[in-house]
């Protein structure tokens, strides 16, 4: 039998608890306004940063020329593949993509090379001014490209440089070696040295420990750099306008620049082009992201 002093203990749990279960509700309803607001918000932006695509996308397709004759509603004016075709017949389009493709692969081929054999040596070895080189680098990566661009072009003029492709690439390696050097070094400071002295024991050459040793573990760091690589002379528009002149070597940038002049208002020219570019662009990248995932999972250093 319950006594007078048992019943305000139940009573002050009961309360207890009532007050938990209040709680919990409130947290569950705050959680579920806190998810409500954080969809609608990822909504509007998705929205806001997609439309400017989904009307290039439509546009591709769109009968007519002019971005004024582009209905609001994307796909309700017709159907077309006359702009692709008018791209291929009756432009130089299949030229600059072979232009862009060989300038943004042989800038890649070579940052790799170069970077990685160079971070290489400052990682590995000790010699007279390399600390003074490595802060130099630094320096370089502060300055903006566009800082030297008289200076690129009285080079490339004395070079003989201008208006060719490699011209477009030695510009494009300069600017990335300081950098990606940093990069590289920064990783391969972080492979044990052991590994170098045991191959050294076994007779291993320093051309060797690179190749085999040193490069496949830095596999993930050169993928990385890789891709950040080839994006940036694939589309860039400002050096190829300043070095190339004729039309035989414009890049894909010129080429559809040419067609959204002031002269020009062939929009769904440019649209068509555009989205034929980043077709290749996107395959690249998903390619390149599964081994840079491969790599990141099997070239792990085990201390």
């Amino acid at each position: 039998m319950a006594t007078n002093v048992d019943r305000p203990v139940d009573a002050r749990r009961a309360e207890k608890a009532a007050r938990a279960t209040k709680r919990l509700e409130q947290s569950a309803r705050n959680q579920k306004i806190n998810t409500v607001v954080i969809t609608t918000i990822l909504v509007v932006v998705t929205f806001i940063v997609l439309w400017p695509l989904v009307h290039v996308v439509a546009a591709a397709f769109t009968p007519g020329r002019s971005v004024a004759a582009m209905p609001v509603v994307p796909f309700t004016e017709g159907f077309t593949f006359d702009h692709f075709y008018h791209l291929f017949a009756n432009t130089h389009y299949l030229r600059w993509f072979r232009n862009s493709f060989v300038i943004a692969v042989s800038t890649t081929l070579g940052t790799l090379i170069f970077a990685s054999l160079g971070a290489y040596v400052f990682s590995r070895f000790k010699f007279t001014f390399k600390k003074s080189f490595m802060m130099a680098m630094l320096v370089l990566n502060v300055f903006p490209a566009f800082v030297g661009m008289v200076a690129i072009y009285v080079i490339l003029l004395r070079i003989g440089g201008l208006d060719t492709l490699w011209g477009l690439v030695l510009i494009y390696l300069a600017g990335n070696l300081p950098f990606t050097t940093w990069m590289v070094k920064s990783y391969m400071d972080n492979v044990p040295r052991s590994l170098d002295e045991a191959a050294r024991i076994d007779g291993a050459s320093s051309f060797r420990i690179y190749a085999t040793i040193i490069l496949p573990i830095c596999k993930p760091i050169l993928v990385f750099l890789g891709i950040t690589s080839f994006v940036m002379p694939w589309m860039d528009f400002i050096f190829p306008r300043m070095v190339l002149r004729s039309q035989e070597q414009q890049t894909l940038a010129l080429g559809l620049f040419s067609f959204v002049t002031d002269r020009n208002n062939n929009f769904t020219w440019f649209a068509a082009g555009a989205l034929l570019v980043s077709i290749p662009f996107i395959i690249f990248f998903v390619l390149t992201q599964k081994m840079l995932v491969a790599s990141l999972a099997g070239g792990a250093v085990k201390g």
